[in-house]
C-alpha cells in the first residue's frame, strides 16, 4: 500500500525561496560591493577575532611589539592585546572561515536565517501569508541588505534575538519547557554578543513573563509550582547562564567580571548621559541632544532604510492598527485575518517602544550622524541606523499584516463585482503594479548607499593595487599610520594572523627604535614598506597613489652614501642648500649654480652622520632618523626641496640603516609628508626634471 506523500505547504516553499534569495543577494553585495571591506573599520576587529578563535585565542600576545601590532579597537595591556567586542559575532564568522575559508558565507547564512525566523514569527502571530510577506519585507529593507553584507554584529545579534522570540512564543503557545530553555540560551547568547541590544529586545518579552508569573502565582500559589512559573524560570536560568559566561569572559580579559572590554578600551563610551568619550572624540551628551539625534535617526530609518520608505512605514502603521482591532474589536467589518496572537502582537508593539527609547540613552546614535540634518553624510549614509536594526522585525511584520489584509479585502471586492476570469486578470494587474511600485521605490533607496560604498571600494582598490601582484612568502611589511598608531585603521584588508607569523607580517611604521625592534624580531624575513603619494582622508573621492618598495638593512663600521637630485629649470635655480639633521642638530652647506643635477656625498658611522663637503658631524645616539634635504632656490625665493628620511642605528662599532629611505619632493616647503612622496616608478607623477637617486654601501 502506497503511503500518501506529504507535500510542503506552499507558504513554506515560498518562504524558503525568500530566504535563499536573501542569502544570495547579501553574498553578492558582500563580494561585489565590499571586496576590500567597508569604510567601517570595525569589520577588521571581528575578522581578526574570528581568526583568533580558530587558533584557540581570546587575546594576542605581542610583548614588546604590541605598539607595532596593535589592531584597531584592541586594548593594549602589558603586551597583551584583546578586542573591545565580545566574541560571539566573530565566532559565527569563524565557522564559515573554518568550513569554507570564506567568512562571507556566514553573512549569507545570517541573512537567510533572519528571513526564515521573521517568517516564523509572522506565521505564529498571524498566519503563514503574513509570514511570507514579512520575510520578504525584512530581506528587502536597505538596512538589512547593506548592513547585513558587512562583518558587523547587528544582523548576527538580531538572528539570536529572533531565535529567542520564536522559542519564547512557541514555549508560551505549547507550554513546552524545551522551547523555554532554548529561548533562555538564545537571549543569553545575544546578551553575550551585545548586552544592551539584547536587553532592549527582550524587554517586552520579560514584561510578559513577569505578568504571567504574577498572574499564575495569584491564581494558584506556589504549591504545586504553576507551569508558567516553571517555564519562565527555565528561560531565566538559560539566559543567566550566558550572563555568567559573559562575566567570566570579562574577568579573564579585564581582571574584573563587571568591567567589560569595551569599558576597558573607553570607559566613557557606554550608555548614559553627560560627557561621553571615544579616544580623542568627546561630546556632552545631554537628553536634549539625545532626543534630537535619535529623532533624525528614526526619520532616516523610516524614509530611507526601511522597505519602500514611507510607503512601507505607512503599511506598518496600518498593520499595527489592524492587529490591535483584530485583537480587541473582533472581526466584524474588519480586514480578514485568520487570527492574531495577543502575546506576539504585544511583544512586537513593545519593540516599537523599547528599541527607540533605549537608544536615546546611547550616544552612538549621535556618532553615526556627521551633520544631523544630512542623511547623505556620516556612517548613517553608508550603513543606516544600525543600532535600530531590530526595529526591522516589528515593522516588517506589521507591514505584512496590512498588505495581506488589504489584498484579501481587495480580492473579496473584485470577485464580488466581476466574473472569476475578469477578477483574476484585474488582480494580476494590481499585483504587478503594486510590486513594481514597491520595487522601484525600494531600488532607489538601496541604490544610494550602495553607490556611496562602491566609491569607497574604488578608493581601496587603488590603494591596495601593489598588493594584488605582490607575492609574500616570508615578509615584513611596514604600514603608514594616517589615523594614528592603529593597524587596520584604515587598512583593514591587511591583517596579521593571530600568531604574527603569517606569510606577511604587518607592522606599523613608527619611530626608529620601534622599527628596528621589529627588524630584530624578524631577522630572516624580507622587508617592505607600503607608502603612498597624497593625503589619506575619509572622503571617498580623495585617492592616493600607492607604492610597495622592498627594504634592506645596510650595515658596517662606516656607511658611505650619495644622493643625486635633478634640477628642474636649472637656468632659474641660483643655489642649492644642503642640510643634514638628526634630532634637532644640523650641519649643511650651499651649492652655487648646481646645474642640471646636484650630487651630495654623506656618511654614517658610530660617532654620527656627516656631509662630505661640510665640517663637523651630527651625533647619532642609538636609533635615530637622519634627515637629508636638498633645497633648490630660485631668485624669487620659491623653492623645491628633496627630502630623505633614513632610519639608522649606531652602536659601539657598527651602524645600520633601513634602506632605501623615505623620500619626498616638496614645492615651496621643506617638509610635506605623504603629499610629496617620491614615486620612482611613476615619473609622470612629478614635474619634468625631477629625479631622486640615493645610494648607500659599506665603506
Amino acid at each position: 500500500m502506497d503511503l500518501p506523500v506529504r507535500r510542503p505547504k506552499r507558504e513554506h516553499v515560498t518562504a524558503a525561496v525568500v530566504a535563499l534569495m536573501a542569502a544570495v543577494t547579501v553574498f553578492v553585495v558582500a563580494t561585489e560591493v565590499f571586496p576590500y571591506h567597508s569604510n567601517n573599520h570595525d569589520e577588521a576587529v571581528y575578522l581578526l577575532q574570528a581568526a583568533m578563535l580558530l587558533e584557540g585565542q581570546l587575546q594576542l600576545h605581542a610583548g614588546e611589539l604590541a605598539g607595532a601590532f596593535r589592531p584597531w579597537f584592541f586594548v593594549e595591556d602589558g603586551g597583551r592585546l584583546y578586542p573591545k567586542y565580545a566574541p560571539v559575532p566573530a565566532a559565527m564568522y569563524a565557522v564559515s572561515m573554518a568550513l569554507f575559508e570564506e567568512p562571507r558565507v556566514t553573512l549569507a547564512a545570517v541573512a537567510a536565517g533572519n528571513a526564515a525566523l521573521v517568517y516564523a514569527l509572522g506565521s505564529m502571530a498571524f498566519d503563514r501569508r503574513v509570514g511570507v510577506v514579512a520575510a520578504a519585507t525584512f530581506a528587502a529593507a536597505p538596512l538589512s541588505l547593506v548592513t547585513g553584507s558587512v562583518f558587523l554584529p547587528y544582523a548576527p545579534t538580531t538572528l539570536l534575538n529572533l531565535l529567542f522570540a520564536v522559542c519564547y512564543l512557541q514555549g508560551v503557545r505549547r507550554r513546552d519547557s524545551r522551547y523555554a530553555v532554548a529561548a533562555g540560551l538564545s537571549i543569553g547568547l545575544a546578551f553575550f554578543a551585545r548586552p544592551y541590544t539584547a536587553v532592549l529586545f527582550a524587554a517586552p518579552f520579560i514584561a510578559h513573563a513577569l505578568w504571567s508569573v504574577g498572574r499564575a502565582l495569584r491564581q494558584q500559589g506556589l504549591r504545586p509550582l504553576p507551569e508558567p512559573v516553571r517555564r519562565h524560570v527555565l528561560t531565566a536560568v538559560g539566559g543567566l547562564a550566558f550572563v555568567g559566561l559573559t562575566l567570566a569572559y570579562n574577568a579573564y580579559l579585564t581582571g574584573s567580571p563587571l568591567l567589560f572590554p569595551f569599558e576597558a578600551f573607553a570607559p566613557m563610551d557606554g550608555p548614559g548621559f553627560g560627557r561621553r568619550r571615544l579616544l580623542e572624540y568627546s561630546v556632552e551628551y545631554t537628553p536634549e541632544l539625545a532626543l534630537r539625534a535619535n529623532g533624525y535617526v528614526l526619520w532616516y530609518l523610516t524614509t530611507r532604510w526601511f522597505t519602500a520608505g514611507l510607503l512601507g512605514i505607512a503599511c506598518a502603521l496600518c498593520g499595527l492598527a489592524i492587529a490591535v482591532r483584530r485583537l480587541f474589536g473582533g472581526t466584524d467589518g474588519g480586514p480578514p485575518l485568520s487570527r492574531a496572537d495577543g502575546v506576539a502582537v504585544a511583544a512586537f508593539a513593545g519593540l516599537l517602544a523599547t528599541v527607540p527609547a533605549g537608544n536615546v540613552a546611547f550616544w552612538g546614535n549621535r556618532n553615526v550622524l556627521a551633520t544631523m540634518d544630512d542623511p547623505a553624510d556620516g556612517l548613517i549614509s553608508l550603513f543606516g541606523p544600525v543600532y535600530h536594526f531590530d526595529l526591522l522585525v516589528p515593522l516588517s511584520i506589521f507591514a505584512a499584516v496590512a498588505v495581506v489584509a488589504g489584498w484579501s479585502r481587495l480580492r473579496e471586492l473584485v470577485f464580488d463585482r466581476a466574473s472569476p476570469r475578469g477578477a483574476r486578470v484585474a488582480l494580476a494587474i494590481v499585483l504587478v503594479a503594486g510590486l513594481a511600485l514597491a520595487g522601484v521605490a525600494n531600488a532607489a533607496l538601496v541604490d544610494a548607499p550602495l553607490e556611496r560604498n562602491a566609491a569607497y571600494t574604488e578608493k581601496y582598490e587603488r590603494a591596495y593595487e601593489p598588493f594584488e601582484t605582490a607575492v609574500f612568502d616570508d615578509a615584513v611589511v611596514f604600514l603608514p599610520t594616517p589615523y594614528g598608531e592603529w593597524q587596520n585603521h584604515p587598512f583593514q584588508y591587511l591583517r596579521n594572523e593571530p600568531g604574527f607569523d603569517g606569510p606577511a607580517v604587518y607592522a606599523l611604521d613608527r619611530e626608529p627604535a620601534e622599527d628596528f625592534a621589529v627588524v630584530d624580531a624578524y631577522p630572516d624575513r624580507e622587508y617592505h614598506r607600503y607608502a603612498y603619494r597624497g593625503e589619506w582622508t575619509p572622503e571617498p573621492d580623495r585617492h592616493v597613489v600607492p607604492k610597495l618598495e622592498p627594504l634592506s638593512v645596510r650595515e658596517g663600521e662606516r656607511l658611505a652614501g650619495e644622493t643625486v637630485v635633478g634640477v628642474p629649470d636649472p637656468e632659474n635655480v641660483v643655489r642649492a642648500h644642503v642640510e643634514l639633521r638628526v634630532d634637532g642638530e644640523a650641519t649643511g652647506y650651499s651649492i652655487d649654480d648646481p646645474g642640471e643635477r646636484a650630487a651630495v656625498g654623506w656618511s654614517l658611522d658610530e660617532s654620527g652622520a656627516r656631509l662630505n663637503e661640510a665640517e663637523g658631524s651630527v651625533p647619532v645616539d642609538g636609533a635615530e632618523e637622519v634627515v637629508l634635504t636638498v633645497t633648490l632656490v630660485q631668485p624669487d625665493g620659491s623653492t623645491l626641496t628633496y627630502r630623505q628620511e633614513a632610519t639608522v642605528r649606531a652602536d659601539d662599532d657598527r651602524v645600520q640603516a633601513i634602506w632605501p629611505p623615505e623620500r619626498s619632493v616638496c614645492p615651496l616647503v621643506t617638509q610635506c609628508g605623504s603629499q610629496g612622496t617620491y614615486l620612482p616608478d611613476r615619473p609622470d607623477a612629478h614635474r619634468d626634471g625631477v629625479s631622486f637617486e640615493t645610494r648607500l654601501a659599506a665603506a
